[in-house]
C-alpha cells in the first residue's frame, strides 16, 4: 500500500478522542451494536466539547458570510442549564449550522441531530460528533439508537435540536409539515420544556439537490447575503399532557408544529403565500401542517 493509500484510510478511520463512558452507560451496550454508538452514548453524557464551544465563540461569523444572521425571541435565563428540546423546521442543508449560531448567540450549546451520511463522512462527519451531533439513521432499525442517545443528552443537561418533520420540510408552500410523535414521545417522556425555533432564509444558501448546483446557490449567496432568520419562541404548553395516555403524542406534536408555525408567520411576512426564492430540486409533495401559516385558535 503506497503512502498515501495509507493516508487516506487513516483519514477514512479517523475519530477524535471521545470521553469516557460511564460504567452506568457501558451496561446498555449490545454486541449487536454499531461501533458508535458507545462513543455517541460517552458524548452525549459528557459536557460540551470545549473545541465546540470555542468554534461558536470565534467562528460563528463565518456564517455571516453567506447572509446576514437575524435573531430574535430568546431562551429564558432559567432554562439555560438544560435540559432542553429545541424544535426547528427544516428548510435546507445549511440551516443547522444557522440554528447553532443562533442558539449560541441565545445563551446555549446546541447538540444537533443529524443523519447518518452526513456523520459517516471522513473527518468532518466525527468532528461532528464529537461536538455533540446526534446521528439519525432514518428507516432502519438503528433508528432507536438515537432516542437513546438523545435521552442520555437531555438526563445530562443538554440542549437538543431536533427536527419533529425528520427530513427538509417538502411541502410546496414551504410551512411546516406536521412533523411525527417521536420528538413529542420524548417531551412527554421525560418532562423537558420544548421550544419552538423558526427560521427561513437558509434554504437559499444550499439547494436541495446533491449536485453542482450547491456551490452555485453558495456562491450566489455569497453576493446577495439573504436574511437568515431565526426566532426563538416560548416554551409549548404541554403540561396537561401525559406520556401513554391514547392521543396525547399526537396533541403535542400538532401543538409544537403551530408554534414553530407562529413563530415563522414574522420572518417571512412578504413571502407568505409563496416563498420568492423557489429550488426547482426540492419535490414538493407534503402538505403543510397549517397551510398559508395559519394556525387555528383552538389547537387541543
Amino acid at each position: 500500500m503506497s503512502r498515501g493509500a495509507r493516508l487516506r484510510a487513516r483519514l477514512r478511520t479517523w475519530h477524535p478522542r471521545p470521553p469516557a463512558l460511564p460504567e452506568d452507560l457501558a451496561q446498555l451496550l449490545r454486541p449487536e451494536d454499531p461501533e458508535w454508538f458507545a462513543r455517541e452514548l460517552a458524548i452525549a453524557a459528557a459536557p460540551p466539547w470545549w473545541v465546540w464551544r470555542f468554534l461558536l465563540r470565534n467562528f460563528s461569523w463565518l456564517v455571516g458570510l453567506f447572509g446576514r444572521v437575524e435573531v430574535t425571541g430568546g431562551i429564558p435565563e432559567e432554562l439555560r442549564d438544560g435540559p432542553l428540546l429545541l424544535a426547528a423546521n427544516h428548510i435546507g442543508d445549511f440551516d443547522p449550522v444557522v440554528v447553532a449560531v443562533a442558539l449560541h448567540r441565545a445563551g446555549v450549546v446546541p447538540r444537533i441531530m443529524a443523519t447518518g451520511g452526513i456523520l459517516s463522512a471522513p473527518v468532518a462527519g466525527p468532528l461532528l460528533e464529537r461536538a455533540g451531533a446526534i446521528r439519525v439513521e432514518r428507516g432502519t432499525e438503528l433508528a432507536r439508537h438515537a432516542v437513546r442517545v438523545t435521552e442520555v443528552a437531555l438526563v445530562s443537561g443538554g440542549h437538543v435540536v431536533a427536527y419533529p418533520e425528520g427530513r427538509v420540510g417538502l411541502t410546496a408552500d414551504g410551512w411546516p409539515e406536521r412533523g411525527r410523535t417521536g420528538m413529542a414521545r420524548l417531551a412527554l417522556g421525560l418532562g423537558v420544556p420544548v421550544l419552538p425555533v423558526s427560521q427561513w432564509g437558509a434554504h437559499e444558501v444550499l439547494q436541495y439537490g446533491n449536485d453542482w448546483g450547491k456551490l452555485r446557490t453558495a456562491a450566489r449567496a455569497v453576493v446577495r447575503r439573504p436574511a437568515l432568520r431565526v426566532h426563538v419562541g416560548p416554551p409549548v404548553r404541554l403540561d396537561d399532557l401525559r406520556m401513554g395516555r391514547v392521543g396525547d403524542a399526537n396533541r403535542a406534536r400538532y401543538r409544537i408544529a403551530a408554534a414553530i408555525t407562529r413563530g415563522l408567520v414574522p420572518l417571512r411576512a412578504a413571502e407568505r403565500d409563496r416563498p420568492a426564492f423557489l429550488d426547482p430540486t426540492r419535490p414538493t409533495t407534503v402538505v403543510a401542517a397549517y397551510p398559508g401559516g395559519v394556525v387555528p385558535g383552538d389547537i387541543p
